[in-house]
């Protein structure tokens, strides 16, 4: 059996119904994280379509109704039926977001060949305009939300802004506690807000309830048929209404399959479905009301109180996406995308809720950034739209080469799924295009400068492991030129940290060399980042004592998931339970710490090189990394020219 096998087969198959715990409790928890996105789109979507390019979409009976046709069949078809029942299936041991699925898709395809690099290469892509839209979708929620003021209010319009960065500041401090706490914390609000939504939406239709025909997709195709120009104007607002689906899956390792698809079905998309009708009802009886339908929809008496509960559930929104970056994050760099990140589990229980410092405070500064250079939700509706559409191409690119290869969908089955999807996702694409010179080319400039940064990375990556191999020499050869006389051996465990196991650790090399000692019981470590998210504790360490004429070397390979905490303590503490002879506790760890200096060694472009040494030195402490004791952990440099 290949390590590749092995890995696969060690992948626990969790309980997506539970994880351990009632799915009730976890559904609230997803409604407080995973659903805070997609839950909050009310508030901007239906008065962006009206507002978009100077009204050209009117407040009469057969735009309004192909409004609303367009808003809920976009949320039937990409959120409901792709994302909810479609995409979900297709977990990687129950974790979620792009970068999952192209890791579970290349190991479905034949390995080397034209779509095992491709399917990587989209996931970086894809993972990068998440990142893209990460930083858009906190600032337009929460300034959505503080707008409300100015209707039961207008002179509080001066407010806005610095309340609005006060509230993004304090979400982003409290995210180290964890979203578990977050999420029971914001759990109940959503439910609040979701059944708000659904009240507000059934009393408005109560006026007209002939609104509820807009449910027919025939109004939808009259509507483009009618008004083509304006159909595809209006579908790059409309698809605001849908843009927490990509969150919606990253979030999924957080609280499970099952409980994200009940909380939907069961609240979020009827009370959503309510709302939308509600507010189609209230401009066609009032058309002025296309100023902000949603806030003008409440009694005047209510209107302040929901200000407040409505900035509640932008917080919340902002939360969706930021869970999502600090996951997908975390899969990008056990996958080799991304140089070592701080990453702390902020629960005892759900290995994927965790906190990553970096990408939240990198998250931080470019919403605020945002917030203070176009300073409402109208400004900032012109910028959004356009990176999620692009992953949602993308994905859909993805789960239909896991169908294929995975799920032996037919060619006619892959056809029948992906052309309708691909034309609806390529349209809404094509009709955000528009927005480029209005602030869309924001999200492309950072997906772009996060695709440089991921492929850089493990460009460079290559690049240095090549060199630090030729540097370090066979494992065989060092240890055979071992023998009495040319070393001291002291007695002690030491424990050597090592990416390749068929060559000399740095440190072991070095300290034969220049201190002409070793240890009588040496262990070289071998971490691999397996491609999925979990190991099972009984297969993730193997050993095999190596012939040795002084002392005793082992070498130890370590597995871990790209969702698994990289604890070799811990590890090695489970090895010892099948058999090893160490002491964790006890051990020596070193670590053979490479400095790399840009040099005139082709592979690289010049820039690339400075980009790379870069974030080498921001890298992760390896010793906080692999959790190794402080008092006993040696580090022992080398340089690397690249």
């Amino acid at each position: 059996m290949t390590t590749d096998q092995r890995s696969a087969s060690a992948a626990p198959t969790r309980p997506h119904d539970a994880h351990g715990q009632a799915w009730m409790v976890l559904a609230l928890g997803a409604l407080g994280v995973v659903f805070g996105d997609i839950g909050t789109s009310p508030l901007y979507a239906i008065q962006t379509v009206f507002a978009i390019d100077g009204g050209v979409v009117k407040s009469t009976p057969s735009d309004v109704y192909g409004v609303i046709s367009l808003v809920f069949w976009s949320i039937t078809t990409v959120v409901s039926a792709k994302y909810v029942v479609l995409i979900l299936r297709a977990d990687n041991d129950g974790e979620g977001g792009i970068m999952a699925l192209a890791a579970l898709a290349r190991r479905t395809v034949r390995p080397g060949g034209r779509r095992f690099a491709m399917v990587m290469i989209l996931g970086v892509i894809g993972a990068s305009l998440f990142y893209g839209d990460s930083v858009i979708t906190p600032a337009i929620s929460v300034m959505s939300a503080i707008e409300g003021l100015t209707v039961p209010a207008p002179g509080l319009a001066h407010l806005e802004v610095p309340v609005g960065a006060t509230i993004i500041t304090v979400l982003f401090l409290v995210q180290r506690y964890g979203t578990h706490i977050v999420g029971r914390f914001f759990g109940p609000i959503m439910v609040l807000w979701f059944a708000v939504l659904g009240a507000m939406g059934a009393v408005q239709i109560s006026h007209d309830p002939a609104i509820i025909r807009s449910l027919s997709p025939t109004y939808a195709v009259l509507f483009v048929a009618d008004h083509p120009f304006i159909a595809f104007v209006a579908m790059g607002a409309v698809v605001l209404s849908i843009t927490g689906a990509e969150a919606l899956y990253a979030d999924m390792g957080h609280f499970g399959r099952a409980p994200i698809r009940r909380a939907w079905f069961g609240l979020v998309f009827p009370t959503l479905t309510l709302n939308y009708l509600g507010q189609g009802s209230l401009i066609l009886e009032r058309p002025g009301a296309i100023a902000n339908p949603f806030f003008l929809m409440a009694p005047s008496w209510s209107q302040l109180p929901l200000v407040v509960l409505a900035t509640a559930a932008t917080i919340i929104a902002s939360q969706a996406v930021i869970s999502g970056a600090f996951s997908v994050s975390r899969q990008a760099e056990r996958l080799g995308y991304l140089p070592k990140l701080t990453v702390r589990h902020t629960s005892e229980h759900e290995g994927g809720q965790i906190y990553v410092p970096a990408v939240n405070w990198a998250l931080y500064a470019g919403v605020l950034l945002l917030l203070l250079l176009f300073q409402s939700s109208g400004r900032l509706a012109t910028a959004y739209g356009l990176a999620v559409t692009g992953t949602f191409l993308l994905t859909t690119t993805l789960v239909l080469i896991y169908a294929e290869s995975a799920w032996g969908w037919s060619t006619a089955k892959l056809l029948a799924v992906g052309v309708p999807l691909g034309a609806l996702e390529l349209t809404y694409f094509s009709a955000n295009m528009t927005k480029v010179t209005h602030g869309g080319w924001l999200p492309l400039l950072i997906a772009a400068g996060v695709t440089i940064v991921m492929l850089t990375w493990q460009r460079g990556r290559t690049l240095v492991t090549e060199r630090r191999t030729s540097m370090e020499g066979g494992l065989d050869e060092f240890i055979a030129g071992l023998g009495p006389g040319t070393v001291t051996v002291v007695p002690g465990t030491a424990v050597f940290l090592h990416p390749d196991d068929g060559t000399v650790p740095l440190a072991l090399r070095e300290n034969v060399a220049y201190n002409h000692v070793i240890h009588d019981h040496v262990f070289i470590v071998t971490t691999l980042s397996q491609n999925v998210p979990h190991v099972v504790e009984d297969e993730r360490c193997s050993f095999e004592p190596l012939p040795s004429p002084l002392g005793t070397i082992t070498r130890v390979k370590i597995r871990f998931g790209f969702q698994d905490e990289q604890d070799v303590p811990t590890a090695l503490g489970v090895a010892q339970r099948q058999g090893l002879a160490i002491e964790p506790d006890q051990a020596f760890y070193f670590l053979s710490r490479i400095t790399v200096h840009r040099g005139k060694v082709p592979g690289l472009a010049s820039w690339r090189k400075r980009l790379f040494v870069g974030l080498a030195h921001n890298a992760a402490n390896p010793s906080q990394y692999f959790s190794l004791p402080e008092s006993r952990t040696v580090v022992m440099g080398a340089q690397v020219v690249l």
